[in-house]
């Protein structure tokens, strides 16, 4: 199977609304999660490039999605942020329904990978984002990151208890401990985003009456 080479990764395009996306065709992973989880830095350690993706000690600060090109139709989205109490209602609204709409109508979109805090995980829209991909067929691996804030064993017991939870949907829902400061667990990340990438399904379009609340 070929592999992605991440370095050679390059910026598309920030779009607002889902008519400036580029064709819907080959295959594109998502990464969504709390503005404070440290999605950029998980992209950019994936990427191996510190610029990649936006990094800012003022969570937030992604309010587009964002479209790296890393093959001849494979791409990342970087999704805008949630959970930041600070960011204005409207635009926390206006970010909501850019992307539910974007969940729900990209037939590209083959899996999501789902950031969190270790050291909080399975947040309220977490949970409501899994349950939103379960229920058309979307592959989402969970990103605890930031392990090297806890300890090994109280990584792992964490680890443990997610997992738990998805035992039943354990071919849909996948979950690893993650550092991007200490460059933990990168390799098992590349290997779960090359096998949606290179081996695209066709993925089940939510209605509009099953529209993702945020």
């Amino acid at each position: 199977m070929t592999t992605i080479n991440y370095q050679s990764t390059t910026f598309m395009l920030s779009v607002a609304d889902l008519h400036q996306l580029p064709e819907d065709i080959g295959a594109e992973v998502a990464f969504v999660g709390r503005s404070n989880a440290g999605k950029s830095s998980v992209l950019n350690r994936l990427t191996q490039n510190k610029q990649m993706a936006r990094v800012s000690k003022t969570p937030g600060r992604t309010q587009l999605i964002n479209l790296f090109s890393v093959g001849e139709e494979q791409r990342l989205a970087d999704l805008p942020g949630y959970g930041y109490a600070k960011v204005p209602l409207a635009m926390r609204e206006k970010w909501q329904v850019l992307l539910d709409a974007y969940l729900r109508e990209r037939e590209s979109l083959q899996g999501l990978v789902l950031v969190m805090d270790i050291r909080h995980p399975m947040r309220e829209f977490d949970q409501h984002i899994i349950g939103w991909a379960l229920q058309c067929d979307l592959p989402v691996h969970i990103i605890l990151n930031k392990s090297d804030k806890l300890s090994h064993q109280e990584a792992r017991k964490t680890l443990d208890t997610v997992s738990r939870a998805f035992v039943n949907e354990a071919e849909k829902v996948t979950v690893q401990t993650f550092s991007a400061l200490k460059n933990l667990g990168t390799d098992s990340l590349r290997g779960r985003v090359e096998a949606w990438l290179l081996e695209p399904n066709k993925k089940t379009v939510l209605s509009e009456s099953g529209r993702a609340h945020f």
